[in-house]
């Protein structure tokens, strides 16, 4: 079987170490410490853990924010953010309408003597807490909702809180695929406009209708008020829309201060931090996405590694290989050795597994050479050790055997078509190959390897020269005919 393909390519996560240092300097994070540490025997809580009003003043003035309402919404903000995370205990009231009180929790220390593990850990709570409010619903008049006897009217929010979150994390996986696309290129902020059409915009519509621009323009709204909430807890880099641009219906454009409508980025601009990208990732992971990471495959068998990086990204599976490598401790002979070992194998998967064997072990140096020596007789590895002792310029590496060689052409072109490699390569690769031998289609469907028929017919389809593309698919069908099918 070929190896299973990842449903997101591999990130490239900065140091846990790092990522901690920038975890705890999070603009929102920074404030919910300082409360943590601020708050002593005589600070009061409410009876939902929140920092009574009379004490609000104070905390924001300790935060260094100004004396007012939204110093005070500051404040309140941090110091919930300090009790989701467990980095303040609130003890509740015993009474109705008496106070609690609050003190250092567990976690407060960690942030000093733990590991960047635990930071982390504690930091991803705060995330889960900042995002749970970023999809909270808009009250705009929460009277409303209120019932005579005190009740809550939830059904009158048209609020559906785990559809809010699903749309949330598919904008942040959205945005976390675009990070990585194109090998990590993608790494500039996005247009908000375009993150919020690639959650409206069916795929196979043309020109969006006005409902569907209408919805986009109700979702990049929405993205706003959440982007500017997460942006305090580290993960993305947010350039809110501009509010000259938000004209209410009936009221007369707002002074755009001589801006361009037209520019893109006064419609907002967002890009995932190196936090945002590991704390997504998390989230996903968490979610039963399989979300791969260079490093994961480290400590694991050649078998592992090997599957793993079949569909990397090249630059990716070097630094997975360069990685393993490194961490193996028995040295580069038995580092090749088992990479020999694991490459064998007549399956489907057989071909790319040997492929990213000879680029592994490109990367062993010449250590590697008695371990790649003990193949030459192997058929599935005698080719590649050959051309890896050919490349290092070895001496006394013995001529191969005829068929062999045909093995090797086979197993290479095979392994490329698996890899889904750009076209124009796959072509030079085929027509560079069956040009080594004259003959070449005349021998080659004799091999007995389990792609020979399929790759025969893929160079039929593929040769530029028609002739050769004719002999090839002569040569699949002679093939198919000598295999039984």
């Amino acid at each position: 079987m070929s190896a299973e393909r990842p449903s997101l390519p591999p990130v490239r996560l900065n140091s846990e170490a790092e990522l901690a240092r920038d975890a705890l300097a999070a603009p929102l994070f920074v404030r919910a410490v300082r409360l943590a540490r601020w708050a002593g025997p005589d600070t009061r809580v409410g009876a939902g853990g929140e920092l009574v009003e009379a004490h609000l003043p104070a905390a924001a003035e300790h935060l260094g924010l100004p004396a007012d309402e939204d110093g005070a919404a500051y404040a309140s903000e941090a110091w919930r953010l300090a009790v989701d995370t467990g980095l303040l205990d609130v003890t509740d009231p015993e009474e109705e309408d008496a106070e609690g009180t609050a003190s250092a929790g567990e976690n407060l220390g960690l942030l000093t003597g733990g590991s960047p593990q635990d930071v982390l850990s504690i930091w991803l709570d705060g995330l889960d807490a900042v995002h749970a409010d970023a999809t909270a619903p808009v009250l705009d008049d929460f009277a409303d909702l209120v019932g005579e006897d005190g009740s809550i009217d939830f059904d009158a929010l048209d609020w559906d809180p785990e559809a809010e979150a699903e749309f949330l994390d598919g904008v942040l996986g959205n945005l976390y695929l675009l990070t990585l696309a194109d090998n990590g290129a993608g790494e500039g902020p996005v247009p908000l406009p375009a993150l919020a059409a690639s959650m409206i915009v069916p795929d196979d519509m043309g020109e969006p209708t006005d409902d569907i621009l209408e919805q986009v323009s109700e979702a990049m709204m929405r993205l706003d008020d959440q982007f500017r909430l997460l942006e305090p807890i580290g993960i993305v880099e947010y350039r809110p829309v501009d509010e000259a641009l938000m004209v209410e219906e009936g009221e007369a454009p707002a002074d755009t201060g001589g801006g361009d409508e037209d520019d893109v980025t006064r419609y907002g601009m967002v890009k995932l931090t190196p936090l945002g990208l590991y704390g997504v990732r998390a989230r996903m992971l968490e979610a039963g996405v399989d979300a791969p990471a260079v490093g994961d495959l480290a400590g694991k068998g050649a078998d592992a590694l090997l599957d793993g990086i079949a569909h990397y990204p090249e630059s990716a599976a070097r630094a997975e290989v360069k990685l393993w490598l490194a961490g193996y401790a028995d040295g580069a002979v038995s580092a090749a050795a088992e990479l020999l070992a694991a490459a064998r194998g007549a399956d489907a998967g057989g071909p790319l597994r040997r492929l990213h064997c000879q680029q592994a072990l490109a990367l062993a140096g010449p250590e590697a050479e008695p371990s790649v020596r003990a193949v030459l007789g192997d058929r599935e590895l005698g080719g590649l050790a050959r051309v890896w002792l050919a490349e290092r310029g070895a001496a006394d590496v013995p001529a191969p055997p005829e068929d062999m060689i045909f093995w090797l052409a086979i197993d290479t072109i095979a392994a490329h078509l698996d890899a889904d490699g750009e076209l124009d390569e796959l072509q030079g690769l085929i027509e560079g190959l069956s040009a080594q031998h004259s003959g070449f289609f005349d021998e080659v469907w004799r091999v007995d390897h389990p792609a020979t028929a399929p790759v025969l017919e893929a160079m039929g389809r593929l040769h530029s020269d028609k002739k050769a593309a004719k002999d090839a698919r002569k040569a699949a069908f002679k093939a198919r005919s000598r295999a039984g099918d």
